[in-house]
């Protein structure tokens, strides 16, 4: 993964990294999750079949591995949210494809979850107005039948330039 790079116009430390392999994205799925913490949302962007939930899914079972844990991690499209016990932190899976908009976010009591939580946000725009400035960007493009470009936006703060520092890396083990 490059250095990350501080854009002065948008205050944002971003990082990119090509992955040709499922293992290479559990990796990557792996440092980001050893890291997060209550608080902290990554925002997942991406076509339909670019690996969002896939992404999702590996961050989620390593958080559940290292506390003992194991189960199936479902997408959460009919759902909209699986909540995952984490134990010092509870998890939100959430997809908001079904959304009409932002008004409904409040009925899920994501707003609340943002600071009580780690979120993962499938479809972020759904979010609108109510899009946290401190949350991750990660934007995942596919490159071909297993490669895929996962770049990354932190927030240009102390916290965001300790989670882009992590990603930058060879996978920590």
């Amino acid at each position: 993964m490059s250095e990350p790079q501080t854009y002065p116009s948008t205050n944002a430390l971003l990082c990119s990294r090509l992955v040709d392999s499922e293992e290479e994205t559990v990796d990557l799925a792996l440092n980001l999750a050893r890291n997060l913490r209550a608080g902290d949302l990554v925002l997942l962007n991406g076509a339909l079949g670019s690996g969002k939930t896939f992404f999702a899914r590996a961050l989620i079972q390593s958080r559940l591995f290292e506390i003992g844990a194991w189960e199936d991690v479902p997408s959460p499209s009919f759902t909209l949210v699986q909540e995952y016990d984490l134990g010092t932190d509870a998890l939100w899976h959430v997809d908001l494809y079904r959304l009409s908009g932002p008004d409904d976010i409040y009925e899920l009591g994501l707003i609340d979850a943002f600071e009580t939580a780690i979120c993962l946000i499938e479809w972020p725009d759904r979010l609108g107005h109510l899009t946290p400035k401190n949350a991750i960007t990660l934007k995942i493009r596919d490159k071909g039948e297993t490669s895929r470009q996962f770049d990354f936006t932190f927030p240009d703060t102390d916290r965001g330039h300790l989670l882009a520092a992590t990603m930058t890396g060879p996978p920590t083990p």
